[in-house]
């Protein structure tokens, strides 16, 4: 093993709860009414609800590999363990790279709400670009890493620590958006607005602008948060009951603030506003804030604007934990150097991961400076990210059957099929050119991984490739049905709307069906099988990739 202590199993079921909680309700719940209304009209509701739904099947499918191997940085190791290191690397660079963006993300939706501060100052810290997003400035910059710093500090000195930190906080983050929604419904509500237009025309329901909507407008962004219990399993106690009670519970309850803020905000907007453009022609850089000064709402707009700080923060405190976790995974997939699993001996947590995460979310301040920019790239990549989860746990099921499931989920089969597929609609909704460019950003880290493994002598290269091949080719095929679909999505159109959908779901069902047939049974696995004979009663989390291979002598 490459740690030097043991990560502490020192969170129970709520807290572990209020951790997806405190992730799904960060930024989005600023921001993510007002970009959905813009793309969907009153449609946005349903966007919440199908998100929802779609992101609750394939959070399924992580409960039971959570539960299963309840180990920190989990996300990124389970493509390791049921198809090799190849399937293992992509998905694990997928998962960090949707994850650790977030934490300058959360920094920077606090600063640009604070642009809607009636001082010059404030004004001054974001700028509106005409037909482009905005950006911090210079000086927003700086109170957006300053924050970024804060997240690494409250994480820097253990568990305990993030954990009770991050409870106090969650619980004050749902107790604004709730009262949000509540005083906006009571204080001028305006029931007609439901039958108003994305253009201001008649509203009438668009099916491709709600899955678009669901992709891009900060939905799936939103609920990205389930992976947060997954990744801090280690320190779970009882994982087989937490982790479901936590991705479950976060889920639901974030659905319900979700869709009664976005009733809200429809019902809340100015009449006068939505007649001069409709949905789309509504530009707020404090969407609920300046709503609530427009119907004499002060109390309301001053508690936005310290959650605008307190919110965010909770995120981003709480994905300054799990990309660590994340870190230290990749690292016992035997694909980053040794000293990035290090557990500190006194305070239990990876250090010189969160240092690699600190410089890295730096990078993504200063490279993409406004929140809407770097939301949408994160949006594709967490898409990305969940496509392995399904294929994984099917693939487990049958290589690895006799492992003890702490949590077993009914009808699996069915649901991780399904869950595949949404995602696999998921990443073609969210629009060419995005959906080939963040593709793209899937290859730039190959050389890491072909690197170790000319290191290590090209050891096994063959059977990785074998496990690897339905991955390989799937990328590069749903970045061409991308290019050539419906231009409702983006595409030139050589496939009509409608056809497009059902021709990504039958790619979908037959890159699931080849992926869970490309599993082997891998060193992990069978380190792990070995391990659970000699200690029936103890926690199944499998060792490094170094160590496996020396148990199994593969």
């Amino acid at each position: 093993m490459s740690s030097s202590s043991p990560i502490r199993r020192d969170v129970g079921p709520f807290a572990l709860m209020l951790t997806g909680l405190g992730s799904i309700i960060g930024s989005g719940w600023l921001f993510g009414a007002w970009n959905a209304a813009k793309l969907a009209g009153p449609g946005a509701i349903w966007a919440w609800v199908l998100g929802a739904a779609i992101i609750m099947a394939i959070a399924l499918t992580y409960a039971e590999l959570g539960a299963m191997f309840p180990e920190s940085g989990g996300m990124v190791r389970y493509g390791h363990y049921s198809h090799g290191s190849l399937v293992g690397f992509i998905a694990a660079w997928a998962n960090w790279i949707a994850i650790v963006s977030v934490i300058p993300v959360e920094a920077e939706a606090s600063v640009q709400y604070m642009a809607g501060w009636k001082w010059a100052w404030a004004q001054d810290l974001y700028h509106h670009i005409p037909g482009s997003h905005g950006e911090l400035s210079h000086a927003g910059l700086a109170i957006a890493a300053v924050l970024v710093i804060v997240y690494f500090l409250l994480n820097f000195w253990s568990v305990k620590l993030f954990a009770h930190s991050n409870t106090a906080i969650t619980v004050f983050k749902l107790v604004v958006p709730a009262a949000t929604g509540i005083a906006l419904i009571a204080s001028g509500f305006h029931s007609e607005n439901f039958s108003v237009g994305i253009h201001g025309d008649a509203h009438v329901n668009d099916f491709a602008a709600i899955l678009t909507a669901v992709a891009t407008a900060g939905i799936v962004f939103s609920f990205n948060g389930f992976q947060s219990p997954v990744n801090l399993a280690g320190e779970a106690r009882n994982p087989g009951k937490s982790i479901p009670f936590a991705i479950v519970g976060s889920i639901l309850l974030a659905t319900v603030i979700y869709v009664i803020l976005q009733v809200a905000y429809i019902g809340a907007v100015p009449r006068e506003m939505l007649a001069q453009a409709g949905w789309h022609g509504i530009d707020f850089s404090s969407p609920f804030a300046q709503l609530a000064v427009i119907v004499n709402l002060n109390w309301l707009a001053i508690l936005l604007y310290a959650d605008a700080f307190v919110s965010p923060s909770g995120t981003g405190m709480t994905y300054t934990a799990t990309t660590a976790r994340m870190i230290y995974g990749m690292e016992r997939n035997g694909t980053l150097p040794k000293i990035l699993g290090r557990i500190d001996p006194k305070w239990g947590v990876p250090r010189p991961a969160m240092w690699l995460n600190l410089v890295v979310s730096f990078l993504f301040l200063f490279f993409f400076r406004g929140w809407g920019t770097l939301a949408a790239v994160i949006s594709v990549a967490t898409i990305i990210s969940y496509l392995t989860g399904p294929v994984s746990v099917m693939t487990l099921r049958r290589t690895a059957p006799e492992l003890h499931r702490p949590f077993r989920l009914l009808g699996l089969p069915v649901l991780a099929g399904i869950a595949f597929i949404m995602s696999t609609e998921l990443l073609y909704w969210a629009k060419w050119p995005l959906t080939g460019e963040i593709i793209l950003l899937m290859v730039v880290a190959l050389p890491v991984y072909l690197y170790y493994q000319a290191k290590g002598g090209w050891h096994d290269f063959g059977r990785q490739m074998k496990g690897a091949w339905w991955l390989v080719f799937y990328l590069p095929t749903l970045a061409l049905v991308s290019w050539g679909g419906s231009s409702m999505f983006g595409g030139q159109g050589y496939l009509s709307y409608g056809v497009d959908l059902a021709v990504v779901a039958v790619i979908g069902l037959v890159f699931y069906v080849w992926g869970v047939k490309s599993g082997w049974r891998t060193p992990s696995v069978e380190a792990a099988e070995l391990e659970a004979h000699e200690h029936p009663d103890a926690l199944l989390v499998p060792p490094d990739e170094e160590t496996a291979e020396r148990i199994t002598r593969h």
